[in-house]
This record gives structure tokens, C-alpha cells and sequence, in this order.
């Protein structure tokens, strides 16, 4: 049996002392709420934190407010079932309500955060394994080594964003508010992540993710697919996030297609995106985006199934995404 490794754990009375807290702990302090990966990741002695900084009882992190007219805040620490359940975000935001009630298992989406998804540790084959399996391969640069395993020339990390919501939120054009020492800003969703396998967070480490601002959904469709092998628990070896703004002609007068677990960070499919732009979705022009999505689409093998059959499926779950959204599905 895995046993988690000692740390000590903080409970912060308000986000500002929490904020204080994690610039104090300095590199030996962590954030949690759901913990649903991070405490595995202990457990396998990926990360070794001395101070564990909570955040899942701060009030100020729950809930959600607004309304699709106006926009929506989703609290960074609300549960993912909730955000899946949710009657608003499952009729307007149709690709994050699919993402979020399409991650792990119903125990998991209720512990586990919309916050902790958007920065959930990227992944690969040769990382996520025990401690002992990756001492007995040799370590990995990600954690303990110095090479890449996957990508033996390469001079960075190559593990995958295993990440369900942050292409959906995206797509959606949201933004997210992150607080720190110094304040409080907020960035589009997409400057969240960097192309690093290791360094794939672009916020500073004593910042903390506090909300999701999603804008108003003005006729915007959207939703989410994705590839796994199993139907439930599996991180995605493949996400399509796509939204589009239809006329009732069904020319689209915007779009926006994002891929997730093909780079180390969610990739913005714009060639594909342009191609819909001021065009009816006929099955033809949806066959030649899902061509254009498929090119910034370059999975390593470093995750469950083929490089080369995740590769192609890019192409197909982008037509049948776009398909939904034309009603032509």
C-alpha cells in the first residue's frame, strides 16, 4: 500500500491569509482543495510538499453566480458535479458542462474542483507510475532524472495536458482570476498554460487560481469530446473543444476549436477556426476544418493507445463535434 508522506497542512480563515500562507511556504509549499491528484501524486512521491496549504472551506471559492445573459463566476473550489449538473451551464455552456461531468469517476467529480482541473498535472507513460517502477526504468527529467524517455532529444519536458475542462473554457472565451501577495488579475484562460511538460503553469507558484469567468453566452454553441479508453475514470487521451456562433442561415459568424492532450498544453486549432469563419457548416466545409485541426494535432507516445490512431481521431471527433453543432449529427 502507498502511504502518503508527512506534511504539514494549513487551514487558512480567509483567501488573503491563504495567499500569504503558499508565499511563505515558498518551494516547499502546495495548494489543495479536491486533492484528487494531488495526494496520488504524493503517494508516488511525484511531488514531496512540507506544507499543504487548504482551500477547499474558503467560502469565497464556492459556488456560482451570474447568468448566461450576463456572464457567469464559477467559485474555483465548486465541485465539478456541480458545474455538470448545473441546469444554466448544461444549456448555454454545453462544452463545459460535457467536460466537467466527463472527468474521473461521480465520487471523483465531487471531490475533485473546476480550480484543481484547470491545473492538474500534465501526464505521460513513463511519469505517472510508482516510485519504484520509475526507479527501476530509470527517472524521467519531469521528476528525479535528466532526460526525456518519450522524446529522448528533446530539451523539455513532452508529458501531456491531461486537462478536460481547460479546452471547454476556452473555447468559451472565459477568463480566469488569479490572487496573489500583490492582488488580484485577471487573464483569458488560454496565457493559464505554457507549452512544458514541468513549468506548464505560466501563474506565478504564489498565486492562486480563485475563479472562472465565463463571458455571456449570446447564442453561442459549444460542447466537448473525448477520447479515452475506458468510458469513465480515464484522463483524456484526446479532447475536442468546439463553440460556434450560428445566424439562422447557419453561417457561422464565429468559431472556435481547441484541442487538449496532444501538446503539454491545451492547442488552439485558429487555422481550423478561420475556415468556418463567414461560412455555412455544409458537411463539406466541416470536413475541411477537421483537416486543418488536424495539423497542429502532434500526440507523442507517451499516453494510452497509438500516437498515430490518436492522431487521426483529431480529425474525426473535430467533424463530429462541428457536426452537433450543425445540427447535422
Amino acid at each position: 500500500m502507498m502511504r502518503l508522506p508527512a506534511f504539514r497542512y494549513l487551514v487558512p480563515k480567509s483567501l488573503a491569509e491563504a495567499t500569504r500562507m503558499i508565499a511563505d511556504a515558498g518551494p516547499d509549499g502546495m495548494l489543495v482543495s479536491g486533492g484528487t491528484d494531488l495526494y496520488p501524486n504524493m503517494k508516488r512521491l511525484q511531488f514531496d510538499p512540507r506544507i499543504l496549504v487548504g482551500l477547499r472551506h474558503l467560502r469565497e471559492l464556492h459556488g456560482m453566480s451570474g447568468d448566461p445573459q450576463r456572464g457567469m463566476r464559477i467559485g474555483a473550489a465548486t465541485p465539478l458535479s456541480q458545474i455538470g449538473l448545473h441546469p444554466a451551464i448544461r444549456a448555454r455552456y454545453r462544452a463545459l458542462a460535457t467536460a466537467a461531468a466527463s472527468v474521473a469517476t461521480p465520487q471523483i467529480r465531487r471531490m475533485g474542483t473546476i480550480g484543481g482541473n484547470l491545473c492538474v498535472d500534465t501526464r505521460c507513460n513513463y511519469y505517472n507510475q510508482s516510485f519504484e517502477w520509475r526507479r527501476a526504468i530509470g527517472f524521467c527529467m519531469k521528476r528525479d532524472g535528466e532526460g526525456c524517455l518519450v522524446a529522448p532529444s528533446s530539451p523539455r519536458c513532452v508529458a501531456a495536458s491531461s486537462s478536460d475542462t481547460a479546452p471547454a473554457v476556452i473555447a468559451l472565451g472565459a477568463l480566469v482570476v488569479l490572487t496573489g501577495p500583490d492582488g488580484e488579475r485577471t487573464v483569458p484562460v488560454t496565457a493559464l498554460y505554457r507549452d512544458d511538460g514541468i513549468a506548464y503553469l505560466a501563474k506565478r507558484p504564489d498565486e492562486i487560481v480563485t475563479a472562472v469567468l465565463l463571458p455571456p453566452a449570446d447564442g453561442l454553441r459549444s460542447t466537448y469530446w473525448k477520447l479515452r479508453r475506458r468510458g469513465s475514470f480515464d484522463f483524456p487521451i484526446l479532447g475536442v473543444a468546439a463553440a460556434a456562433r450560428l445566424g439562422r442561415d447557419g453561417t457561422c459568424a464565429e468559431a472556435r476549436i481547441v484541442l487538449g492532450a496532444v501538446s503539454s498544453h491545451p492547442v488552439d486549432a485558429t487555422e481550423a477556426s478561420e475556415v468556418l469563419r463567414g461560412r455555412k457548416l455544409t458537411p463539406e466545409l466541416i470536413e475541411e476544418a477537421a483537416v486543418s485541426a488536424y495539423r497542429p494535432a502532434k500526440p507523442l507516445d507517451n499516453t494510452d493507445l497509438t500516437l498515430a490512431y490518436r492522431k487521426r481521431m483529431a480529425r474525426v471527433f473535430v467533424s463530429r463535434a462541428l457536426r452537433e453543432l450543425a445540427d447535422l449529427s
